[in-house]
């Protein structure tokens, strides 16, 4: 189980995250949603062990995970936002660096690697550098990493991002999986229809705050809307789509010969 207990995230006098309490339990799959800046991806780097958080605890098994920082790095996967990679080294290399620190012997290491370059479709550039790599092939070498040592809890922010549409559903599906055969899975993204497809429930943030946790179902029938996209708009969005792309119109249109 997994819980942070009023945990809030400081820059100066900005509060990144204020005061999110929550609780994830293992065979659990929980979208975390948000807009842009609403805090979603500093909440998911405290859970990482890359932010400590300025106030608030982050339990895991009953354990607080930063005085026991390697022991929970042990048991997680991370596919970070913004991806942080040694791009000189090649995919097969990195991957190798990887399972090494994280403990996997290299028999063993070595056939997971080529196993998963061969489900990316990735086995004739494993041996290419990674600056050389499109944005999608990146992204599958870091799903890879977060995948190597099968970890207990997955941590995924905005995981298909680049991804084709074919690699994005079996990552769709694995999500799945995983919470099935009782992995903790948090997967924080803006794409509210493969959210509502993955998660057993979900948790919207705004302004660094939680404004909902249940259920998609639960919160269709408490707001009376249909969606998940419905529910996010009626939380978090205090402007109508339909007028600002009426104002981006008219300005596009301004000073414009006919």
């Amino acid at each position: 189980m997994l819980e942070l207990k009023m945990v809030t995230k400081k820059y100066g006098y900005l509060k990144a995250v204020d005061g999110v309490s929550f609780t994830v339990r293992a065979g659990e799959s929980v979208g975390y949603l948000g807009p842009n800046g609403a805090g979603k991806s500093t909440t998911i780097k405290m859970l990482a062990g890359l932010l400590e958080p300025t106030e608030g605890e982050i339990f895991y098994n009953g354990r607080n995970v930063w005085k026991n920082l390697v022991w929970f790095k042990q048991r997680i996967g991370y596919v970070p936002e913004e991806p942080a990679i040694y791009s000189h080294m090649s995919a097969y290399d990195y991957l190798l660096m990887v399972g090494r620190l994280r403990g996997l012997e290299d028999s063993i290491l070595k056939r997971k690697i080529m196993g998963f370059m061969e489900i990316f479709d990735l086995s004739g550039d494993v041996h290419s550098e990674i600056a050389s790599f499109s944005k999608g092939m990146v992204q599958k070498v870091l799903i890879s990493a977060a995948l190597l040592h099968d970890p207990e809890v997955l941590l995924l922010d905005e995981p298909l991002s680049g991804l084709d549409v074919t690699t994005a559903l079996v990552i769709r599906e694995l999500v799945r999986r995983l919470s099935a055969e009782g992995k903790l899975v948090i997967y924080s993204s803006h794409i509210l229809e493969i959210v509502e497809k993955v998660a057993s429930r979900v948790i919207i943030l705004y302004q660094g705050r939680v404004q909902a946790d249940d259920s998609v179902e639960n919160l269709r029938q408490l707001m009376k809307l249909p969606s998940l996209e419905d529910i996010f708009n009626q939380l978090v969005k205090h402007d109508d789509p339909q007028v600002l792309s009426s104002e981006l119109v008219a300005l596009m249109k301004k000073g414009s010969r006919d």
